[in-house]
């Protein structure tokens, strides 16, 4: 059974429905690419994906430890390349807002790495992620 249905909308936009919770989220096509711009495009929510994956996986590895994230955040760039049009590079700077020591920093890192979404991303995309910690 699915679990996400799409409609185009026209315009270059799609609307997506998640079957479950009726969740929608709606896709534009980036200006640069012929769009509006006026939503999350394709590859904005691939870059997306990633960082909610990564903090997702910290806070499951902090849930276990009983360590209160809250307030962890990811800033994220999504570099485009040409010939063909890709992702090229995604940047991600995850910021910490709680005092760590050093075990669970390691932890977490490792945790944030080895997320499903980094993995399922074709190994030409490069990843750069720096790890920001409360002083």
């Amino acid at each position: 059974m699915h679990q996400i249905e799409i409609k185009y909308k026209g315009n270059l936009r799609t609307e997506s429905v998640h079957l479950k919770s009726g969740q929608k989220l709606i896709t534009d096509a980036p200006v640069d690419n012929k769009g509006k711009g006026e939503a999350f495009s394709p590859t904005d929510l691939t870059a997306s994906a990633l960082g909610s994956c990564m903090l997702t996986i910290i806070g499951i590895a902090a849930k276990r430890r009983d360590i209160d994230i809250s307030g962890v955040r990811a800033e994220i760039e999504k570099v485009m390349g040409t010939n063909p049009r890709r992702i090229t590079r995604i940047i991600i700077n995850i910021y910490f807002q709680i005092k760590l020591a050093k075990q669970e920093k390691q932890l977490f890192e490792k945790s944030a790495l080895s997320c499903p979404v980094h993995r399922s991303l074709h190994p030409d995309t490069e990843i750069l992620t720096q790890f920001h910690y409360y002083k």
